[in-house]
């Protein structure tokens, strides 16, 4: 059923990141430009770590795009690190002239111990690498195609941040477009900023301490139709398919859709959303309190997703940890890192959001050529105003 298929490989200190998009259809205009917006985004945030200042994140269209448009097969797309450079003799597919020393000491709250019984590595670099949240870059080059294809079909994403740590943001009662401003005009993707102020507080008093931060982030689309997704089966439910998609971010623990988690605590005739009729437009509801989403599917109202996210990991001020040779007590093994990303992975939360329903708009309208999709959508935009 599904009409999109990615998939990303590479290593945080490997050479380079690669990412295959299958699906997008022939016609699209796409420029490297249009990924490398939403990487130097994803870079970007108060309290990131060093790696930022090594990296700028450049995209390299390998195959697939011709003359500035989409052929129609697959999109593959190239991201170098920056940072292979300094870890020569230790990162790369070819034989090390000497063996590199072992990152024996996992860290908890990470995927070092998990990955290496699994997968029976002493080495925990071998887990690690491929564990980081540098990963997200691929990601975040794959939902900028699909960003590409949505606009074109007047669908719009954005994020932007509601809480860090403690603190917790004010949203205005503005226009989405004007929360969209706002959040794209602030380091940390807040809409508010006594609350910014208060966050940048934070995550400095959280760096003294050897410690992190997380926080809460909401993803919002507008212009979406009626009928993306559907009731019929488990796997096709939107709903169920975005939660997925944000919690496969690292480092989320938590997915809510509409006002989600408050709905348990709250009456059911304040939770559901009247429905309205206006024949100048049609179904309606005064509130969205649903998130856009009703039995899977996509109801015409604004989507609205928030994901929480932990705080990070690696930790100056290590937690204890065993080696995994001599089975000694040890401080966990400190790599570099950020102090707080929830800002940048409200970028990656965008970047998932947009590859899900770029899914959901081709698995239902279909086309090769973006003019067949948009006629596709056309069509179907005219049954729903005759319904």
């Amino acid at each position: 059923m599904s009409r999109l298929r990615w998939m990303t490989a590479g290593e945080s200190h490997g050479p380079s990141l690669v990412a295959i998009v299958e699906g997008i259809p022939a016609g699209m205009p796409l420029l490297s430009e249009d990924v490398d917006h939403d990487l130097g985004r994803r870079q970007r945030g108060y309290g990131r770590g060093g790696r930022m200042k090594i990296e700028t994140d450049k995209a390299q269209l390998v195959g697939g795009v011709r003359g500035g448009e989409t052929l129609g097969g697959p999109i593959a797309l190239r991201i170098d690190n920056r940072d292979h450079a300094n870890w020569a003799g230790r990162m790369g597919p070819d034989p090390f002239p000497s063996p590199p020393e072992p990152l024996t000491r996992p860290r908890p709250g990470h995927a070092d111990l998990a990955g290496g019984l699994k997968y029976d590595r002493k080495d925990l670099r071998d887990i690690l690498e491929r564990a980081s949240a540098r990963e997200t870059a691929s990601r975040v080059g794959v939902g900028a195609v699909c960003r590409k294809l949505l606009s074109l079909l007047n669908i719009d994403i954005f994020a932007h941040v509601v809480s860090i740590g403690p603190v917790t943001a004010t949203l205005p009662d503005l226009p989405l477009s004007e929360l969209r401003t706002r959040a794209r005009a602030s380091d940390l993707a807040c809409v508010d900023p006594d609350a910014e102020a208060a966050m940048r507080k934070a995550i400095h008093e959280a760096s003294h301490a050897g410690d992190t931060l997380g926080g809460v982030f909401e993803v919002i689309a507008t212009g979406l139709p009626p009928g993306l997704g559907s009731h019929v089966q488990w796997d096709r439910k939107l709903d169920g398919r975005l939660a997925q998609a944000l919690m496969s971010i690292h480092a989320i623990k938590g997915v809510e859709l509409g006002i989600g988690f408050t709905a348990a605590t709250l009456r059911g005739s304040q939770v559901h959303d009247p429905i309205t009729y206006d024949p100048a437009h049609h179904f309606d509801r005064p509130t969205n309190r649903a998130g856009g989403l009703e039995g899977g599917i996509t109801n015409g109202m604004p989507l609205t997703c928030r994901a929480a996210m932990k705080p990070i990991a690696t930790l100056k001020t290590a937690l204890p940890s065993v080696d995994v040779l001599t089975k000694e007590p040890f401080d966990a093994a400190h790599e570099r890192s950020d102090i707080c990303a929830v800002s940048a992975a409200s970028v990656v939360g965008e970047a998932m959001v947009a590859i899900t329903l770029a899914d959901a708009v081709l698995e239902k309208f279909g086309g090769d050529s973006l003019g067949e999709l948009q006629r596709n959508l056309e069509t179907y935009r005219a049954q729903l105003a005759a319904y």
